[in-house]
């Protein structure tokens, strides 16, 4: 089976070093010279520094030939791994570039800032936009409980696909259901999207809850409150219950909220030791997409009168200049009510 990765940041290249020991994987990124990194060291130093790759994989720094890669084999994937805000332009040469039927799964998680669109709602726009009939490119987000070291490393991990036909589940398990990977089907695709984008910004919010020393019985708290608001949202937008009991949903929500690998969740820790946004940003080196996406959830939560308190407070402190401090004594000033 062939496979093209678009982007070799580190979930990108953990993704396409683990099918890569069973796949013909092309990966392809915007930096030529860290394409040849890669390539000459079997490392991604900037992204992925000291984990070794798997030794089949390849790197092509030319776009058009890198897709045509995927598009050779009637049974190939292409996969988007970049942020969410590069998502519209990848659709858009992917469908340029196409000669027939393409599928297509993408990484990111989040809403777009100006739209406040899920990722399947940006790609179904730019194909309509396109001409792009339903059924000529199917597509859908490969998400869950997911850190990339990790996966880079060959340790256990569980995620969902979900699209817009049943055959992109079948050719997702058939790129990523081996080794220590498991992979899940779902027709969900506004449930599994929600999920990956608002764990984010509740991670920033249990991130500064540690950072404040204020302990495991508060963690839990924000925690279960912040499922509630998810699913809050989410079936508002029309996702389904279960999904937000499942990998997407909570799985995705304990990971990023917990694990010292996550980079929302470190955003959320320096908050709390009064660092700004900015230097914090400056020092991270990757994208925390819940900074990005924490307004858009907001605004979202308003227009469809959803309460999300959490997601209040977090961009009350990320963009409104609050202090975590005070941010964590007017969600506990709340009033009473039933769970």
């Amino acid at each position: 089976m062939k496979l093209t990765f678009l982007g070799a940041g580190a979930w990108g290249t953990a993704l396409a070093s683990h099918a890569a020991a069973v796949h013909d994987v092309v990966l392809w990124g915007r930096d030529p010279e860290q394409l040849a990194g890669i390539a000459r060291t079997g490392t991604n130093a900037a992204y992925l520094p000291g984990v070794p790759l798997a030794p089949k994989l390849a790197c092509e720094p030319d776009f058009d030939r890198a897709v045509d890669h995927a598009l050779a084999d009637p049974d190939g994937l292409v996969i988007v791994a970049t942020p969410v805000s590069g998502l519209r332009e990848m659709t858009r040469r992917l469908a340029a570039r196409r000669k027939g039927p393409l599928a297509m799964l993408w990484l990111c998680k989040g809403f777009e800032a100006e739209t406040h669109a899920l990722p399947h709602q940006m790609v179904r726009e730019e194909l309509d936009a396109l001409g792009v009939a339903a059924g000529e490119i199917e597509y859908g987000v490969l998400t869950g409980p997911s850190f990339a070291k990790e996966v880079a490393q060959g340790l256990p991990c569980a995620l969902t696909v979900a699209g817009s036909a049943h055959m992109l589940a079948d050719r997702a398990q058939a790129a990523f259901h081996h080794h220590a990977m498991r992979i899940y089907g779902s027709d969900d695709l506004t449930g599994v999207e929600v999920g990956g984008a608002v764990k984010n910004v509740l991670a920033i919010a249990t991130g500064a809850s540690d950072g404040l020393g204020l302990g495991l019985n508060a963690r839990a708290a924000l925690v279960t409150r912040g499922l509630a608001e998810m699913t809050r949202l989410g079936l508002a937008l029309g996702g389904r219950l279960e999904t937000f009991m499942g990998l997407a949903g909570m799985g995705d929500l304990i990971l990023t909220a917990t694990g010292d690998l996550s980079r929302n969740r470190k955003v959320g820790q320096q908050l709390a030791s009064g660092k700004t946004l900015d230097q914090i940003l400056a020092d991270l080196g990757h994208v925390a997409e819940g900074v990005r996406c924490a307004q858009a959830v907001a605004a979202l939560a308003a227009r469809h009168g959803v309460d999300m308190p959490i997601t209040r407070a977090v961009c009350a402190v990320l963009f409104e200049g609050l202090n975590a401090a005070d941010a964590v004594a007017r969600l506990l000033q709340r009033d009473a009510r039933d769970e």
